[in-house]
């Protein structure tokens, strides 16, 4: 009975010590990703996420059944206290297992370095869901319209040659220019973004600049969609968009002055 009585403590201990590694956010930038998905790619990341979570317990509950049966069979019987450890046992997998792995989350540079447009595409959706809570609510519109966008975008992606300028260029502004934009707006302090400054606040540039860059992937894709590779010139002056300042607005990267 002592042993069996340590084997559940250690069974338990086990899952919370994983829980509260996954409530920290994990030991590889895995995170728990809120709120519905924007776009196809995304959202079939956290489908392939919630699969490998329902094979292991699937695997985990085959696997303490099976433990517990040949225990029963050495033993002639589990009794009361084996019976209590292997439904704890199970719990603790559904508990565990239920939550992790997470889908995880791309950083800045897994962005720039994606090749693959359909990796690319994925990634930048689910990137840009992680940044909802932290922009307003017009933004938050945008960025959903942009995970839709970004689905066509990416499906036109797939049929170029990697190597091709407009591809490269294409990939510049989903990749770099879209998340540093939001990057750059995030860096203000939260208590200044609704503070006008010459004219405009923090909050009404990234709107117009995600209202930009949304046109921009939408006349790409049209671009793309028609086959018109040797006419597609990415615009320079969608470089203006990374600050919102191509009307002489301050940058999203800058504190607006206190008067």
């Amino acid at each position: 009975m002592p042993d069996l009585t340590k084997h559940s403590e250690r069974v338990m201990g086990d899952a919370r010590a994983v829980l509260r590694d996954n409530q920290s956010g994990g030991r590889h930038r895995q995170a728990l990703v809120r709120g519905p998905a924007i776009g196809e790619g995304s959202r079939r990341l956290r489908k392939g996420t919630l699969m490998t979570r329902i094979k292991l317990i699937a695997l985990a509950v085959g696997a303490i059944f099976v433990a517990s049966t040949v225990a029963g069979l050495i033993l002639d019987g589990i009794g009361f206290a084996g019976m209590a450890i292997t439904f704890l046992a199970v719990a603790a997998a559904v508990v565990i297992f239920g939550q992790y792995p997470r889908v995880k989350l791309p950083s800045r540079a897994d962005l720039t370095a994606t090749q693959d447009a359909r990796q690319l595409v994925a990634r930048t959706e689910l990137w840009l869901e992680q940044q909802r809570p932290a922009l307003p609510a017009p933004a938050v519109r945008l960025v959903e319209d942009i995970g839709v966008q970004l689905d066509a975008l990416g499906a036109q992606l797939a049929h170029v040659d990697p190597g091709h300028p407009a591809a490269g260029e294409t990939r510049k502004l989903v990749g770099e220019v879209l998340p540093e934009m939001i990057d750059a707006y995030r860096r203000i302090p939260a208590n200044l973004r609704a503070e006008q400054r010459a004219g405009s606040t923090p909050d009404q540039q990234l709107v117009e600049s995600l209202t930009k860059i949304s046109t921009e992937i939408d006349h790409v894709t049209r671009q793309l969609a028609e086959g018109s590779l040797d006419d597609l010139a990415i615009r320079t002056r969608y470089l203006d968009y990374k600050y919102g300042n191509a009307d002489g607005l301050p940058q999203l990267g800058q504190t607006p002055e206190i008067t």
